[in-house]
């Protein structure tokens, strides 16, 4: 009979490792399965007279082949990779938008100069005026297309967000409904090896959403999120939920929801395609918005400015080219109330000067009624401390805030943009290329009967130095035709004296009337410096109200050369219908290569195109270091991969090798039953 029980026991050792084997076989494409083996113990011998012999096998166990530091490691490289694939998603389509030339803006610019170009050598020529007029509605088309490329990404990422949080809530959950099964089965002394393979599958399925870190207690796992932040403990799991920022409602924030308490864990929410579409959105989407936000304010700026200093075809000040930068629409949406704000107020934010702007958000916090405080975002450092009493308002780079609708109530805040939709809001102002105003506003011409060598050099001309507020309607205009009625006036210049060193001039209106006088030096260049009183149509005074009110002045520079005779005279008047003149449209030229951007910085400014391409490099280097991020995690998650199907993998060489030493191993411990059948028999035949 033991040898019989040997043999029986070895066949159920047998047994139970074919169909362990045949398990492994039938899970090799099995997601998360880790192989299975037998262990077996020998049973306890029997003692015959003086020695002690075994009585055959027993199944031990059937031992899950796993290691804990293997699939930890593999959790966090999928979490990276995960995290570096979502970011490079969406930056590589982004650096191909701006970077392209037919998408870009580059193109749609150096056409637009191009058009400048040609209209400053045909200045009268309507069809290179309504050309350049197209290259103006084509180049705020690619900003408004642009700005809706980069809209939509912001869209699908808050979409993303919301499906991604909804499949975290299930895994969480699933993960803590295993707790609870892996703990009931261990508590009668099972061994739930297929329950601890899907929860290890869970938690990896976890890491591609988010970064999680796995806490093992008492047989269970606790998954905590950045910041220590609860996700599941025990068989209790928390949920996420993506609400709107409290600071900007555009931009969906991960609120995680533990009972009745709420936490926002935007801010250290890292890791997974979560964590690399939030950093995405941090250090790539909302930069570009605002750099190219601050690039459509400084060409809507400027170029309004110079078409206000210029006369147009049909003898007029120039009108916009783009809509108002600070139109009430404009004013009202760069300044976003916090949600839970106490008080009615908001802020106008007016664009002051669109050079000094810079590419930062800033949250202002109310600290009374009056008094608030300016924060550059996303770093929070300080800006200073304001008052809404101050009148003017101070400019803060490059643009100042004025609370409407209420008054402020401590601790209110408030999110303020000033670039980041204005290259959404560009629009073409203009329809008719005749106001296209390429010519300066003041000419001037030697008097008849001037005698001497007076000339006035080429590039002498008076040049308008007063710049027109645009976005004061009523002042700007009043200047404009305050210029139409103080001018013509007249240069005339006096004798020189006696050791030909010097010759006075005087500057006088159109009634003959002085306004100014000085000198100049015969036989060389001066550049003078003049002014002219301005007028109303009645004759009075156009007056800055101050404090202290003084009449308004238009000031302009020009240069006379060579040596002119007592009474020679040079007018200064008004230029008609601008058709010979390209100077104004020179000056919009120019801004090509002008320093207009930045010029608050310790750079002093870049040109128009330098910062669009500083944009296009900037996102290019970031698209590029994504790219190699995601090599270096792909390659990483590939060898921790490698590890673990080493491991924990099914080989089916291998267990085809122990099918055959199973199956060999069943078959002799037949033959031991076998041989004790014959034992038996002959044993009992002989009696």
């Amino acid at each position: 009979m033991s040898l019989l029980n040997i043999g029986m026991s070895g066949i159920a050792a047998g047994q139970s490792s074919l169909m362990v084997t045949g398990n492994n076989i039938a899970n090799v494409d099995t997601s998360g399965y880790s192989r299975q083996q037998t262990v077996q113990n020998t049973k306890g011998s029997n003692q015959f007279g003086n020695v002690w012999i075994g009585s055959g096998t027993t199944l031990a166990d059937v031992r899950r082949v796993y290691n804990s530091y293997i699939d930890a490691q593999l959790q966090t490289t999928t979490s990276l990779n995960s995290d570096t694939a979502a970011y490079l998603g969406q930056a590589s389509p982004l650096d191909a938008l701006l970077s392209d030339a037919g998408t870009g803006l580059n193109g749609a610019l150096t056409k637009f100069f191009a058009s400048v170009q040609n209209v400053n050598a045909k200045p009268g020529d309507d069809a290179s005026r309504q050309l350049l007029l197209s290259d103006v509605q084509a180049l705020s088309n690619r900003f408004n297309s642009i700005s809706s490329q980069l809209n939509s990404q912001n869209a699908n990422i808050n979409g993303n967000l919301t499906s991604m949080a909804d499949q975290v809530n299930k895994l969480a959950a699933t993960v803590a409904h295993l707790n609870q099964k892996i703990s009931e089965v261990s508590s009668s002394g099972g061994q739930p090896n297929e329950l601890l393979d899907a929860r290890s599958e869970t938690v990896r399925q976890l890491a591609t959403f988010t970064g999680v870190q796995v806490v093992e207690r008492d047989g269970n796992i606790d998954l905590y999120l950045g910041g220590g932040q609860p996700l599941v403990v025990g068989n209790t799991a928390s949920s996420l939920e993506m609400v709107p920022g409290k600071e900007d409602p555009s931009r969906l924030s991960i609120q995680l929801n533990r009972g009745a308490s709420t936490i926002d864990i935007t801010s250290v929410m890292t890791g997974g395609e979560m964590g690399g579409l939030l950093r995405y959105r941090s250090t790539v989407l909302d930069p570009a918005m605002n750099e190219l936000g601050r690039v459509a304010l400084v060409i809507a700026d400027q170029m309004n400015t110079i078409q206000a200093q210029g006369i147009d075809k049909n003898g007029d000040f120039g009108g916009n080219l783009f809509s108002s930068i600070n139109s009430a629409a404009n004013l009202a949406q760069r300044s976003i109330a916090a949600i839970g704000n106490t008080g009615s107020g908001n802020f106008e934010v007016s664009i002051e000067d669109s050079g000094k702007l810079t590419l930062n958000d800033y949250r202002v916090t109310f600290t009374s009624a009056t008094d608030y405080t300016v924060q550059r975002l996303p770093d929070g450092s300080a800006v200073g401390a304001y008052s809404t009493t101050t009148n003017p308002p101070p400019m803060i780079d490059g643009f100042s805030l004025k609370l409407t609708n209420g008054a402020g109530v401590a601790g209110d805040t408030f999110k303020i943009t000033p670039t980041r939709n204005a290259a959404a809001n560009i629009s073409t102002e203009m329809t008719d290329s005749k106001r296209l105003a390429i010519a300066a506003p003041l000419g001037a011409a030697i008097a008849s009967g001037s005698s001497g060598s007076l000339t006035i050099p080429a590039s002498g001309q008076p040049t308008l130095t007063t710049q027109f507020d645009i976005y004061d309607a009523a002042t700007s205009t009043a200047m404009q035709n305050g210029l139409k009625y103080s001018t013509p006036v007249k240069l005339v210049f006096g004798a020189p004296s006696a050791d030909g060193t010097s010759q006075s001039y005087q500057l006088l209106d159109a009634g003959g009337n002085p306004l100014s006088s000085g000198s100049i030096k015969p036989g060389q260049n001066n550049t003078l410096s003049l002014s002219i009183p301005l007028k109303d149509s009645t004759g009075a005074a156009i007056m800055d109200p101050g404090p202290p009110a003084v009449q308004r002045t238009a000031n302009f520079d020009m240069t006379v050369a060579g040596s002119p005779t007592s009474g020679a005279a040079i007018n200064v008047s008004l230029n008609q219908a601008g058709t010979l003149d390209n100077r104004n449209g020179t000056a919009l030229a120019d801004l090509q290569t002008k320093k207009t951007v930045d010029t608050g910085s310790a750079s002093k400014g870049i040109s128009l195109t330098d910062a669009y391409g500083k944009l296009v490099e900037g996102v290019g280097a970031k698209t590029a270091q994504g790219k190699l991020d995601n090599a270096a995690t792909s390659s990483i998650l590939a060898g921790a991969k490698g590890a673990r199907d080493s491991l924990s993998g099914v080989d089916l060489d291998e267990e085809t090798g122990n099918l055959v030493k199973y199956q060999q191993y069943y078959t002799a411990s037949s033959q031991i039953i076998k041989a004790a059948q014959e034992i038996f028999s002959t044993l009992i035949n002989s009696l």
